[in-house]
């Protein structure tokens, strides 16, 4: 599949002009990301996000026109290209956006780096129009449908899916607060290191919704001290506020293991093991 990915960005790129003679794989994971060398333009191609997202073009396109809004409202973020119509894009089966590329340093960020960055992106995205409408968390919450609909197929246990769906229900009630644009991914993963400063990226998971949504994505994070992380910010929320959050983002997180053992069939055992214990963990949350 990396092969035809690629050859299919390079493809959409030469047709509108771009001089693309050695692609470079920058990461190969739920989406190919490919340096189209020597151009400055990274290619974003939906390669096993489709497991669980059937439109992968309706997540594609709010991340661009989110990100081209918060570009020129001051955000710190990682830009649509201007070399060529970013997308999204379908050529050969597969759905491409394209971006700046960037120069990324090695420096990982700290709890207070990622929790003050946030909290600045947060106050901005709640000033932007991102130029599409939603109801409120549509993409983690239809994430877990589409979870429902295919989780059999990609290897989950069929009580586990059944269970992660009733779950998923009773949680939708909870989950209330002010509405506004929102990262959808808020995890230090996606807080890159330029040469230019720190820059949030990939805003593909965007939705309207609470921004304890955005804040618990960070609290959950295995990658540095969450709850550092979140404490760092202006009015810091508690782990009490969060709770709905954060139990919507243990299923969330949970199901995207699947399509990763799609790719990597070695780690379906684990993806069955961390969705039993999140379905535990949750269920017994819930009472």
């Amino acid at each position: 599949m990396t092969d035809r990915a690629v050859a299919a960005a390079v493809a959409v790129a030469r047709a509108h002009g771009l001089a693309v003679v050695d692609p470079v794989v920058l990461s190969d994971g739920i989406n190919l990301v490919v340096h189209l060398r020597p151009a400055p333009v990274v290619a974003r191609i939906a390669t096993y996000l489709p497991l669980v997202r059937p439109d992968p073009a309706r997540a594609q396109r709010r991340d661009l026109l989110l990100a081209a809004a918060l570009a020129s409202a001051g955000a710190s973020v990682l830009r649509p290209t201007d070399l060529l119509p970013p997308g999204p894009h379908t050529q050969d089966g597969f759905t491409i956006a394209f971006w700046q590329w960037v120069e990324l340093l090695p420096e990982r960020p700290t709890a207070e780096v990622a929790g003050r960055t946030l909290a600045d992106l947060l106050e901005v995205l709640g000033t932007v129009d991102p130029g599409w409408s939603g109801e409120p968390l549509d993409t983690p919450l239809d994430d877990l449908a589409g979870f429902a609909r295919r989780g059999v197929q990609l290897g989950a246990p069929a009580d586990l899916v059944a269970r992660t769906a009733e779950l998923t229900e009773q949680l939708r009630p909870l989950l209330g607060g002010e509405v506004q644009p929102l990262h959808g991914d808020a995890h230090p993963g996606n807080l890159l290191r330029t040469p230019a400063g720190w820059v949030w990226a990939d805003l593909e998971d965007t939705a309207l919704g609470p921004r304890g949504w955005d804040v618990a994505c960070l609290r959950h994070t295995q990658r540095l001290d969450g709850r550092a992380a979140v404490d760092a910010m202006p009015a810091p929320m508690t782990d009490e506020e969060l709770r709905p959050f954060l139990l919507l983002r243990r299923l969330h997180a949970t199901a995207w293991w699947f399509p990763h053992a799609a790719r990597v069939p070695a780690d379906l055992s684990l993806a069955r093991t961390r969705l039993a214990e999140a379905v535990r963990e949750v269920g017994a949350a819930l009472g």
